[in-house]
């Protein structure tokens, strides 16, 4: 855990310990959230894990749930969510639940919790993850410096060095080449993760195969009580980085799939990575075009009253793999941390 998270985690234990996350619900809580889910999978050997913030254990969702359900919160579909978040109406705090991307722990591990819990939940899939033609290049990153003791890549803005023969020189690296790629075109980004995983004798397509649900598992799942569908791109790119025609092509047409893939209609949005830099103006307006009732980001907030008229750029929160603990989940639902980060303020909802 770097500084940061470590002060962020400081932070939601002053606030469990002085009760603010119970005494500033009044003012700072919205109507709802929508929580954001990647893993559910049982912990394993730490030492080098670089994207341990996406995955959490099915103990802690299972004492999410209960906690949630012990406040007296509502878990409910995101249908219903849009519904709630338009009725002037004072209602009880609700929570929906989301799932990124298609992982198979979400069927093993997290189904049989929320199954236990009655909580529906809204899977987000990228159709390229189900055919093996799309890529996991962060779990791609991750895996190459595991398997490499040294990086040596050519990059625009100049080469780049870095030893990795342990734990903590890995994880420097990492977020050091991370950040630089992400502030950089995609297109680079994914050469150069390719660069490293040939070099380290990584597979991408058999890394995708491993990790997310197989079209028949999709099928199977589609139409069950509690779950819906919802889409995630063809591809799962950075869609603000791209031009107009890819980005309305990977959002169009991957309703378009799955509609025709699992035989139902899919309603729902989420966009990839999802922060500022990844979707913007542009993108919630052709998620609107392409015909869907909500379109989530990463953005970090409760669900306001004034989000009713901003459907396609909902903010969502993180149940983050760094701080699985009640101290984090009674701060989050608070809406605490999100009224501070905004000095009190109501944020633009786009």
């Amino acid at each position: 855990m770097n500084g940061r998270h470590r002060a962020i985690a400081a932070a939601f234990r002053i606030m469990a310990a002085t009760g603010a996350d119970r005494w500033s619900r009044s003012f700072a809580q919205g109507k709802g959230v929508i929580l954001t889910l990647h893993h559910v999978r049982p912990a394993g050997p730490r030492g080098f894990a670089p994207n341990a913030l996406l995955e959490i254990t099915p103990d802690f969702l299972d004492a999410a749930l209960g906690l949630i359900r012990a406040e007296g919160y509502d878990l409910v579909p995101l249908d219903e969510a849009l519904a709630r978040l338009r009725s002037p109406k004072r209602q009880r705090f609700f929570v929906a639940l989301t799932f990124d991307d298609g992982y198979r722990d979400n069927v093993e591990y997290a189904w049989p919790v929320l199954a236990k819990h009655g909580a529906p939940w809204t899977l987000f899939v990228t159709p390229g993850f189900a055919d093996r033609t799309a890529r996991l290049w962060w779990l791609e990153l991750e895996e190459a410096i595991r398997a490499l003791s040294r990086l040596d890549l050519a990059l625009p803005g100049g080469r780049f060095l870095a030893r990795t023969g342990t734990d903590a020189e890995k994880e420097r690296a990492f977020a050091r080449l991370y950040w630089r790629l992400r502030k950089g075109p995609e297109a680079i980004l994914l050469s150069a993760v390719s660069d490293l995983a040939r070099q380290a004798g990584i597979d991408p397509a058999a890394l995708v195969a491993r990790e997310c649900l197989p079209w028949e598992t999709l099928r199977a799942l589609s139409g069950a009580p509690g779950i819906a569908i919802g889409a995630h791109t063809l591809t799962h790119p950075m869609l603000a980085k791209h031009d107009a025609e890819t980005a309305r092509r990977e959002i169009v047409e991957s309703k378009a799939r799955l509609e025709a893939e699992l035989g139902l209609p899919i309603r729902h949005f989420a966009y990839p990575v999802g922060d500022p830099g990844s979707a913007g103006r542009r993108e919630f307006a052709l998620a609107g075009e392409a015909g869907f009732d909500s379109a989530v980001t990463t953005r970090p907030g409760h669900l306001l009253p004034e989000h009713a008229g901003h459907l396609h750029a909902l903010p969502r929160v993180s149940l983050n793999g760094l701080h699985q603990n009640e101290a984090a989940l009674r701060a989050l639902l608070s809406g605490l941390p999100f009224w501070l980060r905004n000095r009190g303020r109501r944020s633009d909802p786009e």
